[in-house]
C-alpha cells in the first residue's frame, strides 16, 4: 500500500507541475487573470497533497485499513476538487458542460477535508 501511495503523490507532484506549466505558459493567451489565479489554486492544492501522500508514506504507526480510506479521501478530493476547477476554468475553449460538475468542487474539498480529520483523529488517538 505505501508503494502505492508514493507512486500516486509522485503522479499527482508530476502532473500538478505539467498543469502549473501549461496554465502559465499557454493558458495566460485565453484566460483573464482571475481565471489563471483561480486555475492556480487546482495546482496548488494538488501538490499539497501530492505531498501530503508522501507524509501519509512514511506513517509506520497508522493501520492499513485507516491507510486507503486516508488515501481514498485524498485522490478523489484531488481529482474532484483540482480537476473541476481546472474544467470549470477553461469551459468556453472546451465541449465539456459545466453544469455537471458544478458540485464536485465542495465535494472534492469536503473529501480532503475528511482526509486531513481522518488522518488527524488516528493520530490523536494514538498514544504517545
Amino acid at each position: 500500500m505505501k508503494r502505492k501511495i508514493v507512486l500516486t503523490g509522485a503522479f499527482i507532484g508530476m502532473l500538478a507541475i505539467i498543469l502549473g506549466a501549461f496554465g502559465a505558459h499557454l493558458l495566460k493567451k485565453w484566460l483573464s487573470v482571475e481565471q489563471l489565479n483561480t486555475f492556480e489554486v487546482g495546482v496548488r492544492y494538488q501538490m499539497y497533497h501530492a505531498f501530503f501522500l508522501f507524509f501519509l508514506s512514511t506513517r509506520k504507526d497508522i493501520a492499513e485499513k485507516t491507510l486507503k480510506t486516508i488515501y481514498t479521501l485524498a485522490v478523489a478530493g484531488v481529482v474532484l476538487f483540482s480537476g473541476s476547477i481546472y474544467l470549470l476554468v477553461t469551459k468556453e475553449y472546451t465541449v465539456f458542460d459545466s453544469k455537471i460538475i458544478v458540485f464536485a468542487t465542495p465535494l472534492g474539498g469536503f473529501l480532503l477535508i475528511l482526509a486531513w480529520l481522518v488522518l488527524f483523529a488516528t493520530i490523536l488517538k494514538k498514544k504517545s
